[in-house]
């Protein structure tokens, strides 16, 4: 039987209880939700760190973060820990990754076997953080600018960036199917909005209207929990209330954004369709982590709360899965093993894994209902664990009071259980505690943190050898070249290809 391709489309930062396929929305997404109503949707899809790069290390490699170093956005991610691009290698598949995917560290590949574009985020150990001065609130810290200065543009950063991507990914797929051969291929397509600065053109700001933009609920500070206060002050929001106008206009261009993203996922639709490689091509649509979009007074990430942590996750294969909808708590280790699996491979036994193959989910038979997390970055003072399983939530912590909640009832989080729910509670801290060696871990973060700061300052002295990945384009090889027989080669790079006789 033929291996079918896999397309794996990453968003940044998209919170999943905001979108229309998981309950009512202003926001619209007609190709996402086309791809939602065709395929399985998780309805409880968590990261298992609720930051870009420790969430994408433990996605690629289906390892919880303390077992692989993934600290933080400046964390050293070893060359020696297995992706899924080195398992789907191994079983024959061509990888290639376009966009970003935060590896931090010399190498910039992780198994892939081509990168398309550079990544978005710096390969060095600059954003480090420094639990020796938990105080210090370093300048690169994210702060409100991107609230303030909310609303239309015409260009940033970002567009430039996802252009890139989605231009090279759309190649990538017309190149395979120009060439020979029917070796499957597994793309990898990241891109970096809805990620703030929110901000995004006229075009899709204008989609909505002020009318449209439900403002977020926002408790007094002083009854947030302790992280909570923390994460206030290391992005400067301490006592500094946000006017309500940039609030609404912060999230208005946020909404816009994710309308962004779903345009540029119906390109590469548009992409499969017409070069017949849809019926081949399994489709997966997830993210790194959400946004709190001022929710409890809370913006970015770096919480567990639903808005922070839940991830939306689409997998499209009609022909192969029917429609359905799994309300099992899940996460994005578990793609490793799903994508091996769907690739007709086998795990390697003697090799460490934390995620769990959703394949048994996908074929409407059940599977697992429980998610492990783990940060110790922005905000913390000591590592932030996180169960989640059934109806409950169970957020540890050794130096903030835990947490415990019923999403299922509860999804907004408003009711604490801790107290009222007492034996559960005692019960989920007993796990926690067997699980996790907090002062071990807790040590490793800190020799972590001073190792990168000492590299890193070191590395900023003398002459720079930059590790942000460069991808390099043989012009030689592009287009016309003397070398190459002008028909020969405009009959190859034409699709689909004219008759020879003609």
């Amino acid at each position: 039987m033929k291996r079918k391709n896999i397309l794996f489309i990453m968003a940044d930062q998209m919170a999943a209880p905001m979108l229309p396929f998981y309950g009512p929305s202003p926001i619209k997404l007609p190709n996402l939700s086309r791809l939602a109503a065709e395929g399985v949707v998780f309805d409880a899809a968590y990261c298992n760190s609720p930051l870009c790069a420790p969430s994408r290390f433990t996605l690629v490699s289906g390892q919880l973060p303390s077992k692989i170093g993934a600290y933080d956005n400046a964390a050293d991610f070893p060359a020696d820990v297995p992706t899924y691009a080195h398992y789907l290698r191994r079983l024959g598949y061509r990888t290639a990754l376009s966009g970003k995917m935060h590896f931090c560290g010399p190498d910039q590949l992780h198994g892939y076997e081509e990168r398309l574009t550079s990544d978005i985020y710096p390969a060095d150990y600059g954003w480090s953080v420094n639990w020796d001065e938990p105080d210090v609130r370093p300048t690169w810290y994210h702060n409100m600018s991107s609230v303030l200065q909310a609303g239309p543009c015409v260009r940033t950063n970002q567009l430039d960036f996802d252009e890139e991507v989605v231009f090279k990914a759309q190649q990538y797929l017309f190149d395979h199917i120009r060439e020979d051969g029917d070796q499957p291929f597994c793309l990898t397509v990241s891109m970096t909005h809805p990620h703030d600065p929110y901000t995004i053109p006229k075009a899709f700001w204008d989609m909505y209207d002020d009318a449209d933009i439900p403002l977020p609920t926002t408790p007094a500070q002083a009854e947030l929990d302790p992280h909570s206060q923390r994460l206030l002050k290391v992005y400067d929001l301490w006592d500094k209330p946000l006017p309500v106008d940039k609030i609404r206009d912060a999230r208005r261009a946020y909404f816009g954004a994710c309308s962004y993203i779903d345009s540029n996922v119906g390109k590469l639709l548009q992409t499969l369709e017409e070069t017949g490689l849809i019926d081949d091509t399994i489709i997966v649509f997830s993210g790194d982590h959400g946004d709190m979009l001022g929710e409890r007074g809370l913006w970015y990430k770096m919480h567990w709360f639903e808005m922070a942590a839940r991830v939306p996750l689409l997998i499209s294969s009609p022909g192969q899965f029917g429609a359905g909808r799994v309300s099992a708590a899940v996460s994005t280790a578990d793609l490793l093993p799903t994508f091996v699996e769907l690739a007709g491979g086998t795990l390697e036994a003697n090799l460490p894994l934390d995620g769990r193959s959703l394949v048994s989910h996908l074929q409407g038979q059940g599977g697992h209902d429980e998610v492990f997390g783990e940060y110790m970055a922005e905000g913390t003072i000591s590592p932030l664990m996180m169960i989640r399983r059934g109806a409950y939530k169970f957020i540890y912590s050794e130096d903030d009071p835990c947490l415990l909640f019923d999403v299922h009832n509860d999804p907004r989080e408003q009711e604490e259980l801790s107290q009222s729910h007492r034996p559960l509670f005692d019960e989920f801290l007993a796990e926690a505690r067997a699980k996790w060696n907090i002062p071990a871990i807790h040590q490793q973060v800190l020799d972590s943190q001073r190792r990168r700061r000492f590299v890193a300052d070191a590395l900023t002295i003398g002459k720079l050898k930059s590790w942000d990945h460069q991808p390099l384009v043989d012009a030689s090889q592009q287009y016309m070249r003397n070398h190459i027989d002008l028909d020969d080669l405009e009959r190859k790079a034409r699709y689909p290809q004219p008759c020879q006789n003609q």
